[in-house]
Protein backbone atom coordinates (compact mmCIF):
# COMPACT_ATOMS: atom_id res chain seq x y z
CA UNK A 1 0.00 0.00 0.00
CA UNK A 2 0.99 3.50 -0.43
CA UNK A 3 2.68 5.84 1.88
CA UNK A 4 -0.47 8.20 2.98
CA UNK A 5 -0.31 11.68 3.30
CA UNK A 6 -0.91 11.91 6.91
CA UNK A 7 2.08 9.94 7.59
CA UNK A 8 4.40 12.13 5.33
CA UNK A 9 2.82 15.41 7.18
CA UNK A 10 3.87 13.74 10.54
CA UNK A 11 7.62 13.19 9.12
CA UNK A 12 7.59 16.65 8.01
CA UNK A 13 6.38 18.34 11.43
CA UNK A 14 8.60 16.16 13.34
CA UNK A 15 12.10 17.21 11.24
CA UNK A 16 10.89 21.06 11.44
CA UNK A 17 10.22 20.48 15.10
CA UNK A 18 14.23 19.19 15.64
CA UNK A 19 15.58 21.84 13.13
CA UNK A 20 13.46 24.77 15.76
CA UNK A 21 14.73 22.97 18.71
CA UNK A 22 18.62 22.97 17.28
CA UNK A 23 18.25 26.66 16.13
CA UNK A 24 16.90 27.95 19.27
CA UNK A 25 20.01 26.57 21.08
CA UNK A 26 23.20 28.43 21.52
CA UNK A 27 26.32 25.91 20.14
CA UNK A 28 27.84 25.25 23.70
CA UNK A 29 23.81 23.92 24.48
CA UNK A 30 24.05 21.13 22.78
CA UNK A 31 26.94 19.69 25.04
CA UNK A 32 24.19 19.60 27.70
CA UNK A 33 23.40 17.64 30.77
CA UNK A 34 19.93 16.91 32.80
CA UNK A 35 21.77 18.17 36.12
CA UNK A 36 21.99 15.54 38.76
CA UNK A 37 21.10 13.06 36.55
CA UNK A 38 22.80 10.30 35.03
CA UNK A 39 22.59 11.83 31.20
CA UNK A 40 24.07 12.47 27.81
CA UNK A 41 23.97 15.77 26.06
CA UNK A 42 21.23 16.94 23.96
CA UNK A 43 23.77 16.64 21.03
CA UNK A 44 23.85 13.25 21.69
CA UNK A 45 20.14 12.65 21.62
CA UNK A 46 20.23 14.42 18.26
CA UNK A 47 22.66 11.95 17.18
CA UNK A 48 20.73 9.22 18.10
CA UNK A 49 17.48 10.75 16.00
CA UNK A 50 20.22 11.52 13.34
CA UNK A 51 21.20 7.90 12.90
CA UNK A 52 17.62 5.92 13.60
CA UNK A 53 16.41 8.34 10.12
CA UNK A 54 19.68 6.74 8.31
CA UNK A 55 19.25 3.55 9.77
CA UNK A 56 15.60 3.25 9.00
CA UNK A 57 16.11 5.12 5.68
CA UNK A 58 18.25 1.75 4.37
CA UNK A 59 15.67 -0.54 6.42
CA UNK A 60 12.94 0.48 4.47
CA UNK A 61 14.45 0.61 0.91
CA UNK A 62 15.88 -2.60 2.05
CA UNK A 63 13.07 -4.30 3.17
CA UNK A 64 15.50 -5.32 6.16
CA UNK A 65 17.16 -4.16 9.09
CA UNK A 66 21.02 -3.91 8.53
CA UNK A 67 21.81 -2.29 11.89
CA UNK A 68 22.15 1.18 13.59
CA UNK A 69 24.92 3.65 11.90
CA UNK A 70 25.00 7.20 12.02
CA UNK A 71 27.12 9.74 9.58
CA UNK A 72 27.20 12.40 12.71
CA UNK A 73 30.51 11.71 14.91
CA UNK A 74 30.74 12.56 18.80
CA UNK A 75 32.76 15.55 17.77
CA UNK A 76 30.05 16.83 15.33
CA UNK A 77 27.78 16.64 17.97
CA UNK A 78 28.80 19.84 20.29
CA UNK A 79 29.14 21.96 16.35
CA UNK A 80 25.69 23.38 15.94
CA UNK A 81 26.19 23.73 12.04
CA UNK A 82 27.03 20.08 12.08
CA UNK A 83 23.96 19.05 13.74
CA UNK A 84 22.11 20.80 11.88
CA UNK A 85 23.58 19.34 8.64
CA UNK A 86 22.91 15.84 9.35
CA UNK A 87 19.34 16.84 10.49
CA UNK A 88 18.77 17.90 7.17
CA UNK A 89 20.39 15.62 5.37
CA UNK A 90 18.94 12.35 7.49
CA UNK A 91 15.39 14.20 6.46
CA UNK A 92 16.09 14.09 3.01
CA UNK A 93 17.12 10.58 2.83
CA UNK A 94 13.66 9.78 4.68
CA UNK A 95 11.36 11.57 2.58
CA UNK A 96 13.38 10.16 -0.64
CA UNK A 97 12.50 6.63 0.91
CA UNK A 98 9.00 7.45 1.11
CA UNK A 99 8.62 9.33 -2.03
CA UNK A 100 9.92 6.46 -4.23
CA UNK A 101 8.34 3.19 -3.18
CA UNK A 102 5.33 2.86 -4.71
CA UNK A 103 3.85 -0.35 -2.51
CA UNK A 104 5.18 -0.67 1.13
CA UNK A 105 5.55 -4.35 2.79
CA UNK A 106 3.82 -5.35 6.39
CA UNK A 107 8.07 -4.94 7.50
CA UNK A 108 8.70 -1.29 5.57
CA UNK A 109 5.31 -0.35 7.62
CA UNK A 110 6.86 -1.49 10.36
CA UNK A 111 10.00 0.74 10.02
CA UNK A 112 7.66 3.44 9.46
CA UNK A 113 6.00 3.34 12.34
CA UNK A 114 8.80 2.42 14.73
CA UNK A 115 11.02 5.41 13.07
CA UNK A 116 7.71 8.06 13.97
CA UNK A 117 7.38 6.60 17.21
CA UNK A 118 11.47 6.65 17.77
CA UNK A 119 11.07 10.59 16.93
CA UNK A 120 8.25 11.32 19.41
CA UNK A 121 10.41 9.24 21.93
CA UNK A 122 13.20 11.79 21.38
CA UNK A 123 10.84 14.84 21.45
CA UNK A 124 9.53 13.43 25.34
CA UNK A 125 13.30 13.53 26.25
CA UNK A 126 14.25 16.96 24.66
CA UNK A 127 11.57 18.29 26.73
CA UNK A 128 12.62 16.87 29.94
CA UNK A 129 16.01 18.00 28.99
CA UNK A 130 14.16 21.65 28.49
CA UNK A 131 12.43 21.84 31.73
CA UNK A 132 15.58 20.35 33.62
CA UNK A 133 18.46 22.44 32.41
CA UNK A 134 16.01 25.64 32.31
CA UNK A 135 16.42 26.31 28.75
CA UNK A 136 13.74 28.16 26.19
CA UNK A 137 11.40 25.70 24.70
CA UNK A 138 10.89 27.10 20.97
CA UNK A 139 7.13 28.32 19.90
CA UNK A 140 6.43 25.27 18.08
CA UNK A 141 7.04 22.80 21.04
CA UNK A 142 5.08 24.81 23.45
CA UNK A 143 2.14 24.51 20.69
CA UNK A 144 2.22 20.82 19.84
CA UNK A 145 3.11 19.55 23.27
CA UNK A 146 0.41 22.54 25.23
CA UNK A 147 4.22 22.97 27.30
CA UNK A 148 4.58 26.62 29.64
Amino acid sequence: MPITDTIKKNFSRSFNLYQEIVNSLEEEQLSTKLPNLPSNTIGQQIWCVVGARESYSKAIQANEWSGFKCSLSSEQVSIKAEVLAALSRSEKSIMGVLSFIEQYSDKQNQFIVDLLEHEAAHHGQLIRYLYGARLDIPPSWKSKYALD
